[in-house]
């Protein structure tokens, strides 16, 4: 049977452990809401780009398409940029987010073969990358969970438009966590390169008097070819930009939760273990009372 010393040390153990998932959850707690306020403030300025980039490139002529609009006649070479955390104790966070990249290649080499290469953002996706022997193009650790500004987004963005320009690589997809909730962060591939056509999202827009939907005019100063070249580069770093803020604050979340679990399975565990404690103190103090009353009979005889 266990010994009472034992069974206190396992309980003190536990109450430290608690202690440490606490306070991990109050650090998370308070990085979230810096990470949701920065992403809540960025998606309409998002939304509102796509909008006005959809409607200039409904106006360009066919002549001079931009590259980053052509489709590849073949796809033999794609660049997926994954995006998890630097660190672990979130849940299954990260493992969604990896099993999104492998449902992701099981999709794109299904048919075809063409080679599959990855920009990591955070240790745990490129950690699997390597482990996994897949090219590793570019790496960026530090970020997803920190600080960071507009200026990682455009370094990684030019990087990937210049891989595509000089025909390193035909397809390139974004893997992140899109912020749905305190418990939903769902995992989300998006197409980079080449652009995809920007739609208008149904029920945004009002309707006409005609009855169909009205789209805004945007009055175009200089040309809308003009525009284009200098918007198109600027969609992507945005894409990159949202798909790190999202990721952030999904990251916060899910380390929340995964601590409240943790948290609450320690005072599970105190609660068995002081219920342990007490009938191994209980059967102690009778056996010590067994052995008095034993003694003193055998005094009498």
């Amino acid at each position: 049977m266990t010994s009472l010393k034992e069974v206190q040390s396992k309980i003190n153990g536990i109450k430290k452990t608690k202690k440490i998932t606490r306070a991990m959850n109050m650090v998370a707690s308070s990085k979230l809401r810096g990470a949701q306020s920065a992403m809540e403030a960025f998606r309409p300025y998002a939304d509102k780009f796509s909008e006005v980039l959809g409607s200039l490139a409904e106006k360009s002529g066919e002549e001079d398409v931009s590259p980053l609009l052509l489709p590849r006649d073949e796809v033999n070479n794609i660049n997926v940029v994954l995006c998890t955390s630097d660190r672990g104790l979130c849940g299954g966070f990260n493992n969604k987010l990896i099993n999104k990249a492998q449902e992701s290649i099981k999709e794109k080499t299904g048919k075809a073969s063409p080679e599959i290469s990855f920009t990591c953002f955070g240790k745990k996706g490129l950690k699997w990358a390597q482990k996994n022997k897949y090219p590793v193009w570019n790496e960026y650790v530090g970020v997803v969970g920190a600080k960071f500004g507009f200026d990682v987004a455009m370094d990684a963005g030019r990087k990937l438009i210049d891989s595509f320009l000089q025909e390193a690589c035909d397809e390139i997809y974004l893997i992140y966590a899109e912020f749905g909730g305190m418990s939903q962060q769902t995992p989300v591939m998006t197409q980079l390169l080449p652009i995809p056509p920007i739609e208008q999202e149904s029920g945004q827009a009002p309707e006409s008097e005609e009855g169909g939907t009205y789209l805004a005019e945007h009055i175009c100063e200089p040309s809308v070819d003009e525009l284009l070249s200098e918007m198109l580069p600027r969609h992507i770093y945005i894409q990159v930009y949202k798909a790190l803020l999202e990721t952030s604050t999904s990251e916060h979340a899910a380390r929340i939760a995964a601590m409240d679990n943790a948290t609450k399975a320690c005072d599970d565990m105190i609660e068995e273990l002081t219920l342990v404690y007490n009938k191994a103190r209980q059967a102690a103090i009778t056996g010590e009372l067994m052995d008095i009353v034993g003694g003193a009979e055998a005094l009498k005889g």
